[in-house]
Order: structure tokens, then sequence, then C-alpha cells
């Protein structure tokens, strides 16, 4: 009854009988019962839902009535981008999980602004530390790991059907999507350039594309195969539990901890120095998002603008 012309077409319904009905949980339980005929699968579910509603589609874990592996959390893309808010929506999944449920993260996707654009270049990187040190399986886009942002698509270029249909409100999708930067060629190497790709290569290709990033030790790339690595090798990044730590203003601080091994992240969502007394007694600074490691006396660290460090404890 809200609804008025010139806004999304798809709020005209309120979808009450096609949206998250009781029975698609009979549905999801027969999706994994041809799931658990194979070895080596997941089941991922493409849902987006409140976290109240979005752990049933796990199932009933507790009566063997299994659902998705993996139902999609895609909270942190629609969220404000500070320390509070996403401190607050990562202990909300946490304490909304059902026991024995594994959590998951996803930070972009085709149908959404890319991150790098959504929270800037420099927070970019604060994002991926973000994504690559929480507890759960992470979902990345692709191009988000060299730091791609959305491109420029003339009117003539469209191809999303929602920008033909409802255009100029918004809607289109074509952004995010534009080719991947492989390297600084005409097309970025997407497509011989005697091939005009299905969209226009972004503008920035030249700067951003996985060659240049590959011999530049200090790039979005370069800092994700570290982050990636270190959470290949380190059970505490991929099995550990996380705690949520009480930090400076702007600081989003978290423990993720397995036997002896902890690790501490403190991510600065702000464009300012921050100034933060260590919890923690630091055994090695392990990572940084800037190009040189972050300075610390007596327990005290100096967090540059929109940096994110990962510490090993004592």
């Amino acid at each position: 009854p809200d609804w008025r012309p010139g806004t999304d077409p798809s709020k005209q319904v309120i979808e009450t009988y096609t949206k998250n009905t009781p029975d698609i949980h009979m549905f999801n339980r027969w999706l994994r019962e041809v799931a658990n005929e194979f070895e080596d699968k997941v089941l991922i579910g493409e849902i987006n839902l409140p976290f109240s509603q979005l752990v049933k589609h796990y199932g009933d874990l507790a009566n063997g009535r299994t659902e998705f592996h993996l139902p999609f959390n895609f909270h942190l893309i629609f969220a404000d981008w500070t320390a509070e808010t996403v401190r607050n929506l990562v202990e909300s999944y946490e304490g909304a999980l059902p026991s024995g449920a594994w959590p998951n993260w996803v930070l972009g996707n085709h149908d959404q602004h890319r991150v790098a654009s959504r929270v800037g270049e420099a927070q970019a990187r604060v994002a991926m530390v973000l994504l690559l040190t929480l507890r759960g399986t992470p979902t990345m886009y692709y191009g988000d790991e060299i730091g791609m942002v959305d491109g420029i698509i003339p009117p003539e270029r469209v191809q999303d059907p929602w920008e033909i249909l409802t255009p100029g409100i918004g809607l289109g999708r074509d952004p995010e999507r534009t080719p991947m930067q492989w390297d600084d060629s005409q097309h970025a190497g997407f497509c011989p350039p005697d091939v005009t790709p299905w969209l226009p290569v972004n503008e920035n290709r030249t700067a951003v594309n996985v060659t240049s990033q590959q011999a530049n030790p200090n790039s979005m790339l370069r800092l994700t195969h570290r982050l990636i690595q270190l959470r290949q090798e380190n059970p505490a990044l991929h099995l550990g539990s996380y705690q949520s730590i009480t930090a400076s203003d702007g600081v989003l601080a978290y423990l993720r901890s397995h036997d002896n091994q902890r690790f501490l992240v403190a991510l600065n969502f702000t464009d300012q120095p921050i100034q933060w007394s260590l919890p923690y007694p630091i055994k090695t600074v392990v990572l940084s998002t800037k190009n040189n490691l972050p300075e610390t006396e007596n327990d005290v660290l100096q967090l540059r603008p929109n940096e994110g460090v990962l510490f090993s404890l004592q």
C-alpha cells in the first residue's frame, strides 16, 4: 500500500505467500537428502533474511533434520560501515547460530555495489582482513581481491533487465559486473582485442589489475594472498572461537583462539589515527594493511587511519 510509481517495482507486493513460507524447510531437506548422496559436497542457500529466520535454514540439527550447510549470511553487505555496527552484527549472528551450525560471511556479490565502492578503497583493505579473520567460511566476490570498484555503464551498453525496465532509479547491477581486470591491456585480459566484452572494462584497469598487483608487495592482491595463507596455516583463524574485545571508539577488536594459539585482530574503521592500550601482551605483529607494521610501545598501539592489524598473542 505504500508503493509509489518510480520506486522499486519489487516493493509493490508484500511477499506473505511467496517468500520464506513454512513449507520451504521440507524442500530444503529434500535438497539435502540428494546432496548427501555425494561426497565432498556443500549445499549453500542464497537466502537474505533476518538472523532469527536465516538460521532456521540450517535445519533442526539436534534431531538430524538437516538443511543447508551454509545459508548465506549477506548482512555485512548491507551494514553501516562502523566498528560498533559491525561488532553488534557479528555478536548477534554468533548468538543466533544453533548448536553445531557453521557460520559464514559474504562481503560482496553480483547484486550489490562493490565493497570498495561502498566503503572506499582504503577501508576495502580493512574489510578484507575482517572477512578472512572472522569465524566461519568467507565468500569473496571476483575482483574484490584486487579492489575493483563499480564501473560506469553508458545507456547503450546496459545489460541488466532491472535497469532496462526501470531506468534511472539506481536498480541496475551492471556496475558491479564489469569484466575481471587481469592486466592493463585494452580489455584488461578478459577477452581478445578484436572482441567486444559484454560490459565495458573499468577505466582504472591500468592501475587496478592482477598482473601489476602480483608484482607489488603492498597491493590489495598480495594482502589477500597473505591473509588466505595465514588462515590456512593457523587453526585459530580457520577453526578457532570468536570473542569481541572492548576497544577505543572506531576500533573493532576480537580474539580468535584454538588450543594454545591466539590471535588479536584490531580494525580501525575511521580515517583518523587512534591510540589503544592493548589488553594482552603481544608476541608478534603478524600483518598490517599498511606498507609497514604499526608502532607499539608499552602495549599501546598506534593505529593509523584505515588500518587493520593482526597480532599473535603470548
